[in-house]
C-alpha cells in the first residue's frame, strides 16, 4: 500500500537502536558493550547504494544509467579482445551523441575501435583521465576506464540493450 514502505536507513537505524537497547541492558547487569553505539549507528544511517542500471550494446558498449545520466565505455570483453590501450579518442562535453553512432575511438598496440552511442544524449563528462594513462581501460573497464557521460534524451532507449546475461550469451557466441 502506498506510504507503507519504509526508507533503507530508516529501517537500519531501527536496527541500530536495539542494539543500543540490548547492549545498554548488558552494561546495566556489568557486561562491557561490545561496541561504539554511536560510530555504529552513525555507520547504518549513512550508506549509500547505487542503484545504476547496466546495460550493454551489441557493439561492446556498455551503459550504466543513473537517473537520466549514463556512464559510457567499453565492456570488460572487448577490452580482453582489444589487447593494452594506448589511446583513448574522447569527444568534447556538449558534444551530441546518437545510439548507434560513433563518438570516439580506442586504439591499442592490435588494433583500433570506433566507440558506439549507446543511448542518445549530450556528453556532460569525459574522462580526461584516460589521456594521461589509457590503460585504466584495460585495468577497470567497468569502473575508473569509463569513457563519457552522458545526459540521455530518451532513457526508454536503455530498454534497447542487453542485459548482463544476454550480453555474456552474445559474447559466447561469438557474435560481434
Amino acid at each position: 500500500p502506498e506510504g507503507a514502505e519504509i526508507s533503507s536507513a530508516a529501517m537500519l537505524s531501527g536496527v541500530a537502536r536495539s542494539f543500543v537497547r540490548a547492549s545498554a541492558g548488558a552494561v546495566a547487569r556489568g557486561a562491557r558493550p561490545a561496541f561504539n553505539h554511536a560510530s555504529h549507528a552513525r555507520a547504518f544511517s549513512t550508506t549509500k547504494v547505487n542503484f545504476a542500471k547496466l546495460g550493454f550494446a551489441k557493439s561492446h558498449e556498455y551503459a550504466k544509467l543513473d537517473g537520466d545520466v549514463a556512464t559510457v565505455g567499453i565492456s570488460d570483453h572487448a577490452q580482453k579482445e582489444l589487447g593494452d590501450i594506448v589511446f583513448v579518442e574522447l569527444p568534447d562535453v556538449g558534444d551530441k551523441c546518437k545510439v548507434g553512432k560513433g563518438f570516439g575511438a580506442v586504439e591499442s598496440v592490435k588494433a583500433a575501435a570506433d566507440v558506439y552511442a549507446p543511448m542518445t544524449g549530450e556528453v556532460v563528462e569525459v574522462n580526461s583521465a584516460l589521456d594521461d594513462d589509457p590503460s585504466l581501460v584495460n585495468k577497470s573497464a567497468m569502473d575508473n576506464g569509463w569513457i563519457i557521460k552522458i545526459k540521455v534524451s530518451d532513457p526508454a532507449e536503455f530498454d534497447g540493450l542487453l542485459n548482463e546475461s544476454a550480453y555474456e550469451k552474445h559474447c559466447a557466441e561469438g557474435a560481434h
